[in-house]
């Protein structure tokens, strides 16, 4: 049996999470969770689960919960950052899903393979922010490292599921990942500028949270991904493609210097990769639909419209350049992305601001930890007051 600690808990993707552990209870037992404030979901999975260590950032949303478990002396209830720490790190956990976004869950990322913990995850931005940091961490402390997006998930079954140092071969042509292309696939881009967000919350496909959805709107996560996967598998950004395939079956492909193409195709339920990730090296059974070809017929694919997509382009510009550039990008998209969900610009000023806080960072070739932390709070303060002026103002 896995002993689990389930960062992001309420979230979507710890929540599927939780209900493959629920379906798998003589696999996997829940030692933590840990969320932000959502106070009655926690009490309903502390109830359901019964962990050892539960958290919540919110102080106070953690002193409410304390108060309505109190029945329960088995669970400890831990407040602020610190705490969600305190569950990434717990002696019994054998492995930690790291659900928590955006840059909140670096310190906690890193703080779990230091830890010596495997590690599932699905925050790109960690990977984005400080990749060459967290390799090393994954190389010294010698753990794990399971992704857990759908994409990503597809490459490492392609690449590792027979043999885990195939990553670091010279037989891959090119990774492919596959996008959606969003809700916007067929909008003229001369009409985005009009887009509201809850347009483009809509995503026909997959169920996620606001953030991820804006991004794959932008097409910017799929930016993200790339630079995901050039840490992640160590290869080089030439041979990382971007390709449309809006039925969402084929999750990602491998192409190897023989021209052979290795591709992971299933029904698109996060459950799958989830539990991928958190049963590896082993394959469980899954309650979701099965993938029937016969059914398909067809499978769509197109390549990728860069200028109606700006953000993929300015993603692969920043991986080519390096250093803290990234950690620019990713971190002023938190503070945009929310500007335009708070509908306070466009939602082409997203790429526009993007662009002009990239051109204005001096960014640092071998960043240290702290100079990460820096570049992340430059980016945000710096897209923050672009967004101030009027000129971004809708």
């Amino acid at each position: 049996m896995k002993h689990l600690a389930i960062l992001g808990s309420t979230g979507s993707i710890g929540k599927s999470a939780l209900a493959v552990a629920a379906t798998h209870p003589d696999e996997f037992s829940v030692a933590g969770i840990a969320a932000n404030t959502s106070v009655d979901l926690m009490e309903c999975q502390i109830r359901r689960f019964r962990p050892r260590c539960a958290a919540l950032t919110d102080t106070s949303a953690a002193d409410e919960l304390r108060k309505r478990i109190r029945d329960l002396k088995s669970v400890e209830v831990l407040g602020g950052p610190e705490g969600v720490l305190a569950v990434s790190t717990m002696a019994e956990v054998d492995l930690v899903l790291e659900g928590i976004g955006g840059s909140s869950g670096l310190l906690p990322t890193l703080e779990a393979i230091r830890a010596g913990k495997d590690l599932a995850f699905v925050n790109k931005e960690v990977l984005v922010m400080c990749g060459s940091l967290v390799m090393q961490a994954v190389r010294e402390h010698d753990v794990r490292l399971l992704p857990v997006d759908s994409e990503m998930s597809a490459i490492f079954q392609c690449l590792c599921d027979c043999d885990e140092d195939r990553r670091n071969r010279g037989d891959v042509h090119r990774l492919i990942l596959t996008a959606s292309g969003g809700p916007f696939r067929h909008t003229d881009i001369d009409q985005l500028d009009s887009v509201i967000p809850k347009e483009a919350l809509k995503h026909p496909k997959w169920e996620m949270g606001s953030k991820i959805s804006i991004d794959s709107a932008t097409m910017m996560n799929k930016g993200l991904e790339v630079i995901e996967a050039q840490w992640l598998f160590g290869i080089e950004l030439s041979k990382i493609d971007v390709i449309i395939h809006p039925q969402s079956i084929i999750h990602s492909l491998v192409e190897f210097v023989d021209g052979s193409i290795l591709a992971q195709l299933s029904v698109t339920d996060m459950r799958l990769p989830i539990q991928h990730a958190l049963a590896y090296p082993d394959r469980l059974s899954t309650p979701v639909p099965r993938l029937n070809l016969c059914d398909i017929r067809t499978l769509q694919l197109e390549p990728v419209d860069y200028e109606k997509f700006p953000c993929l382009a300015l993603a692969y510009a920043a991986a080519e350049i390096g250093g803290t550039l990234p950690t620019v990008l990713s971190s002023a998209d938190e503070v945009v992305v929310q500007a335009f969900l708070n509908e306070q610009i466009g939602f082409m000023d997203i790429p526009g601001i993007l662009k002009i806080v990239m051109d204005l960072h001096d960014s640092e070739p071998r960043p240290s930890l702290d100079d990460i932390l820096a570049a992340d709070q430059w980016a945000k303060t710096t897209a923050q007051e672009l967004i101030q002026r009027q000129g971004f103002v809708t």
